[in-house]
């Protein structure tokens, strides 16, 4: 296809789904746990942690050298550990994703540890507009792609999903100890005052 579908927006992967406070520590376990059964080690990886205030969605994502740039961002494809885990213990639905802009994009749904949907489309099969140049057109049959349907879904736009990596996040060192506390309180002071449910119960 001639135009990219993310625009200018670099490739990326990671698991989304709607807040929950949860213990950090708690969290970091369940990361490194995760990176094993995906064949990882956590020894030199991070747990990368973007909360969007206004819908309340929270997107985790490695912090490592496995992770960045197009291959990293295909690594999504196939790897979903964290995912399942995650979909297992909060009682929510994890959706992993990865986003390759000049080939593919992937949603998959996680709920209580097992596949329950997912979509992968090729850009080449995409359907297009039958004006190439019309880009209002392009962008509603975008919105029809895995990306667009998880975005619909989390109650955002395609286009806020794909600039996810663009905001601030906080970082858990995988490697370190990390004493239990509050999700949130790891959030620099503008995602600190987002609190979606104040009665969530933390896992264990």
């Amino acid at each position: 296809m001639k135009r990219s579908p993310g625009g200018n927006v670099e490739s990326h992967g990671g698991y989304l789904c709607q807040y929950t406070d949860v213990d950090a520590a708690w969290l970091q376990t369940q990361a490194r746990l995760a990176l094993e059964e995906d064949g990882q080690s956590h020894e030199d990886a991070g747990l990368l942690i973007t909360v969007l205030g206004g819908p309340g969605i929270v997107r985790f994502a490695w912090d490592a050298p496995f992770s960045y740039g197009r291959q990293g961002a295909r690594w999504y494809l196939t790897h979903h550990s964290l995912a399942k885990r995650l979909s297992e213990h909060l009682g929510t639905t994890v959706h992993s994703y990865a986003f390759d802009p000049d080939e593919v994009e992937q949603v998959i749904a996680w709920a209580n540890g097992r596949r329950v949907g997912g979509e992968l489309l090729r850009y080449e099969d995409a359907e297009l507009p039958e004006d190439e140049e019309d880009d209002a057109a392009f962008e509603k049959l975008q919105q029809k792609w895995p990306l667009g349907y998880v975005a619909r879904v989390l109650g955002i736009n395609r286009s806020e999903l794909l600039r996810i990596p663009r905001k601030s996040s906080a970082l858990i060192q995988l490697s370190e100890t990390l004493q239990p506390q509050p999700l949130w309180q790891l959030f620099p002071e503008r995602a600190r005052a987002f609190r979606l449910n104040p009665h969530a119960v933390s896992a264990n």
